[in-house]
């Protein structure tokens, strides 16, 4: 029999992320992080102070494709974990409509949210079409192994679309950052890997209905 999760008053918790989920989300962070402040150093003359963070500008040359690879595969796997839940459904497009509700705290104008909202689901795939778009034009410029394979019109088109989908998936994964922080309880979840009854029944309401009646069936 499972063991039933509760925090330190003995409230009774939800689990929303396991310790692997976790683990692979700080993997993909941490190499997000490494990624955007070593690409920003080849970026602008500017920002090649960041070059010093990696050891200088031929380590940070070295090192950045690297980081976009250990980057995409941990994201990639968090894609398989995560497709079911971040699929469409009819309720969404209401939710988009009400917006305003939502920026609001209106929650309970909202259709009954699943696992993840309409927007998440938005993050989800335009974090997907970014990933794979960094990795086809990275492979294209990276230029110790693959460069030379391609003609510089190919290249040079590459070099600007790789840095076009950088400031998407930056500017993306900023307004990620700010939304967890915005809902109170969600980046413990990332944390800890537990949220409270509460919290899903409010933000969640259609997910908690489901783990109740999964819960009951047992």
């Amino acid at each position: 029999m499972k063991h039933e999760l509760r925090d330190k008053d003995g409230n009774p918790l939800i689990e929303r992320y396991n310790a692997n989920e976790r683990s692979n989300h700080w993997i993909t962070a941490i190499c997000f992080v490494l990624a955007g402040l070593s690409g920003l150093a080849m970026f602008h003359p500017v920002m090649a102070w960041l070059a010093l963070l990696f050891g200088g500008g031929q380590w940070t040359r070295i090192l950045h494709p690297f980081f976009g690879l250990v980057m995409f595969v941990a994201f990639a796997v968090l894609v398989v974990r995560f497709w079911h839940h971040n699929q469409f459904e009819p309720g969404d497009k209401q939710w988009l409509r009400q917006i305003p509700d939502v920026l609001n705290g209106n929650e309970h104008a909202l259709p009954k949210v699943g696992r993840y909202n309409a927007g998440q689901k938005m993050l989800f795939f335009t974090l997907i079409a970014c990933m794979a778009f960094l990795l086809l034009t990275g492979i294209v410029i990276w230029r110790a192994w693959f460069s030379h394979l391609f003609p510089i019109g190919v290249i040079r088109l590459s070099a600007v679309l790789h840095a076009f989908f950088a400031f998407v998936i930056i500017v993306s994964i900023i307004v990620h950052v700010y939304a967890g922080i915005w809902i109170k309880g969600t980046m413990g979840a990332m944390v800890r890997g537990t949220v409270t009854y509460g919290w899903v029944r409010k933000h969640h309401p259609r997910w908690f209905e489901q783990l109740m009646r999964n819960k009951g069936g047992r």
